[in-house]
């Protein structure tokens, strides 16, 4: 889906994209799979500038996908990797972001040669420990990525970050931070990706690993525009949600910009999970996009899909390719 709030692209560029992306479903079609969920804009502002398009989602591990309790309904087919890396490169494509921040990347060789392809660089920086290593297949660790679009943006400087606890001591989770600098214009902002502790039971430690990442970036961004993405594993009602919304950089939530009245959507998230105690249906808000408006307006964001649309398998399936729905924001750099 052509962006109508993106730096200008080369027409090379523009052209690059659409092909690799006509391969891939091309290739869908040709398995006979379902097509990838389709899903549509909002737009919130009529706001003109220098703008971009930053694409937030938790891919999923493909070793994490495997397990026998894991994902019951859905078909083991369309966890095949063979069949499920068509529809990642799908979504990945379909949006042309000028920024794309990723969780649960276990497969980063394969996906920055694919991106290449298309004007991005990227980096990724993994978890200290990945889980993904105790799996029976494994790719090796999974953690976070940022891809570029490289005739967009030009990456001024780049921090990983071990977060911590409020003693001092590393945890195992991530994230990067990038300022970038558009092409165009030459705005200057940061985007910054994480991945938070995962499980009931751990909420202050995805507590304290939000206070971390929130002082790292009041210290680091000076006042340049931020955007920070995640998989934070919280909801609303957690003390991290209100870390990011009192923050000092001066955050608000990208799509609890819908409501009207600061809560937010009904789910980013919505699986069935197996297990000894039987099937377990786990829907919930827990991925994020935030933002600095004083810096920067929200132009328009990547609706979700309706219970409908999703099925009564929920996520992952031969329609979408991870138990998390990505969210793609329009900003205009002020």
């Amino acid at each position: 889906m052509p962006s109508h709030c993106q730096l200008k692209m080369s027409a090379e560029e523009s052209m690059g994209t659409q092909v690799v992306l006509k391969e891939v479903q091309t290739a869908v079609s040709k398995k006979n799979l379902p097509s990838l969920l389709k899903r549509q804009f909002k737009s919130l502002s009529d706001e003109d500038g220098p703008c971009v398009r930053i694409f937030q989602w938790n891919i999923l591990a493909q070793a994490l996908s495997q397990g026998d309790d894991n994902f019951c309904l859905c078909p083991i087919e369309a966890l095949d990797w063979d069949n499920r890396h068509l529809h990642i490169l799908e979504e990945l494509l379909t949006y042309n972001a000028s920024v794309l921040c990723l969780q649960e990347v276990d497969r980063f060789s394969f996906l920055e040669e694919k991106l290449k392809s298309v004007g991005y660089k990227g980096v990724f920086f993994p978890k200290p420990y990945s889980p993904c290593l105790d799996c029976d297949i494994s790719y090796g660790p999974d953690g976070c990525a940022v891809f570029w679009k490289t005739d967009e943006l030009d990456l001024l400087d780049q921090e990983n970050v071990v977060l911590q606890n409020l003693m001092g001591h590393a945890t195992n989770q991530v994230s990067i931070i990038c300022k970038f600098q558009t092409k165009k214009g030459g705005k200057q902002f940061y985007v910054a990706v994480t991945h938070l502790k995962a499980k009931n039971g751990f909420s202050d430690v995805r507590y304290e690993q939000g206070h971390f990442l929130n002082a790292t970036l009041e210290s680091m961004t000076g006042n340049h525009p931020v955007i920070v993405c995640g998989d934070f594993n919280a909801e609303q009602t957690e003390k991290v949600y209100e870390v990011f919304k009192t923050s000092k950089v001066g955050l608000v939530s990208s799509y609890a910009q819908l409501s009207g009245d600061g809560s937010e959507i009904p789910f980013t998230t919505w699986k069935v999970r197996g297990g000894i105690t039987g099937k377990k249906e786990l829907s919930r808000t827990i991925d994020y996009v935030w933002f600095t408006p004083s810096k920067i307006g929200l132009k328009s964001v990547l609706m979700m899909p309706t219970v409908h649309e999703i099925g009564e398998n929920r996520l992952p399936s031969h329609t979408y390719p991870s138990d998390h729905l990505s969210l793609v924001c329009d900003f205009v750099l002020k």
